[in-house]
């Protein structure tokens, strides 16, 4: 996400750095080719021309002009205006007092029933216990869709009875809700192509018969400076309380993500990072911006590492690496470990520099991580749980038949047992290093 924008940024702050001193015709210039990369990447008119003045009026005073790094400056000031852009500090949905109710709107394709679906999963798993509610009575199978994603994350839904309007659906589930004990209720309402006055009407009845404590647009963030019309037109006719970005890995530009805040006022609660249930992520302005000057979101990365590989797990795995004890079993949890953390070039890209990576290099990441990995796994789980205990007994004829059973050749076989005898042996080096450095005195 925002690769191209990062890109061009990256460019503009090398050539910043180069100079010694700062002039006023050097932050011009500097901050014309910002303003260009700004609208390349689909940001609103609007928001690139007061962001743009507001980052001129902070780098034009003395104590840019007179530091000893001034390119730094400029670069700090920028990211602070970029965090201020994207909403300044973390917001979150309202959930008490219970049943919480959140309405989700959106046009067609947006995403708005796997949001639904994501965020229960959410929220499950945080201990509350969540309804569905189907208020889509228009589209084909919308019910059923909403059903056999709760079914996937494992909560209840609820659908209207037959003769139900948009508003009778969604006070059956508000009563629902109150009488059974739900701590939250997320109304899954219907959309359009655009917003026209039946969908108001329509919204309007239903937000007014449910009164939900928060009211969120759905937005595609492939849509880019249409977002920002999108969202001024939600948020005059109903009125927001949020916005959740959806496929915001596959926007490269990142627009919608950097105008729709300033052009309605609304924060941006959540993000959609791919299509698995897992994959809805808190929106935190200071990493985004970050990640956009080429800093990386390391507190990110740790953050996902938390929630995929369990800390009892790990400090197993710490005791075997210490006994020098890892064997392929061990191998395929962390494996499985990293593809919970999400695809490998996003992960990527939460490294500090990751943006000046070759182009090449990351198509090569999304190109190659999942397939490999899954081909990884595929030949390890070929082999008997005896084999990943004990690899050195795997031989050719062994090989032979694990690469039958996982769809490969036998040389992949043995590249993944080469690559495996290597980790074994940088880990006893690193083991007898510690060992080394504990025992000498300083």
């Amino acid at each position: 996400m925002f690769d191209r924008l990062s890109s061009a940024l990256q460019g503009v702050f090398r050539n910043l750095r180069g100079y010694g001193r700062l002039t006023e015709r050097n932050v011009q210039d500097a901050l014309r080719e910002v303003r260009r990369a700004l609208l390349e990447a689909d940001v609103n008119y609007e928001v690139a021309r007061d962001f743009i003045a507001r980052v001129r009026e902070a780098c034009l005073g003395e104590a840019v002009l007179s530091s000893v790094t001034p390119g730094q400056q400029i670069v700090k000031r920028i990211h602070d205006e970029l965090v201020r852009l994207l909403g300044g500090s973390r917001r979150d949905f309202t959930l008490s007092p219970a049943p919480a109710g959140v309405l989700l709107l959106g046009l067609h394709g947006a995403g708005k029933t796997t949001t639904a679906a994501k965020l229960a999963r959410t929220w499950s798993r945080e201990g509350r216990r969540v309804l569905l509610a189907a208020c889509d009575l228009r589209r084909p199978a919308a019910v059923e869709q909403l059903r056999a994603l709760a079914a996937r994350v494992g909560v209840d839904a609820i659908g209207p009875e037959p003769g139900d309007t948009v508003a009778g659906a969604g006070a059956r589930a508000l009563e629902t809700a109150r009488r059974e004990g739900y701590g939250v209720v997320l109304y899954d309402s219907g959309g359009r192509f655009q917003v026209d006055p039946d969908l108001v009407a329509e919204l309007h009845d239903l937000h007014r018969t449910v009164a939900p404590a928060n009211t969120v647009l759905v937005l595609d963030a492939a849509t880019g400076r249409e977002a920002v019309a999108v969202a001024r037109t939600f948020h005059e006719s109903v009125g927001l309380t949020g916005l959740v970005l959806t496929k915001l890995d596959g926007d490269a530009r990142g627009g919608a993500a950097l105008s729709v805040h300033a052009a309605t006022g609304c924060p941006i609660l959540r993000v959609g990072t791919g299509e698995k249930p897992e994959d809805l992520e808190p929106f935190h302005p200071d990493r985004i911006a970050a990640r956009i000057l080429g800093m990386g979101d390391v507190v990110g990365l740790v953050e996902k590492a938390q929630t995929a590989f369990d800390a009892d797990q790990a400090a197993a795995m710490e005791r075997k690496l210490r006994r020098n004890a890892f064997n392929l079993d061990d191998f395929l949890d962390q494996l499985r470990g990293v593809q919970r953390m999400g695809p490998l070039e996003n992960l990527v890209e939460m490294l500090p520099g990751a943006s000046r990576l070759p182009e090449n290099v990351r198509r090569g990441l999304s190109a190659q991580s999942g397939p490999n990995l899954k081909r990884t796994e595929a030949i390890l789980l070929s082999m008997t749980p005896e084999e990943r205990r004990h690899p050195e007994r795997i031989d050719g004829r062994r090989r032979a038949r694990i690469a039958r059973g996982s769809g490969t050749r036998p040389a992949d076989v043995n590249e993944l047992l080469r690559g495996f005898r290597q980790s074994q042996r940088m880990m006893k080096r690193f083991r007898h290093m510690g060992k080394a450095l504990r025992g000498r005195p300083f």
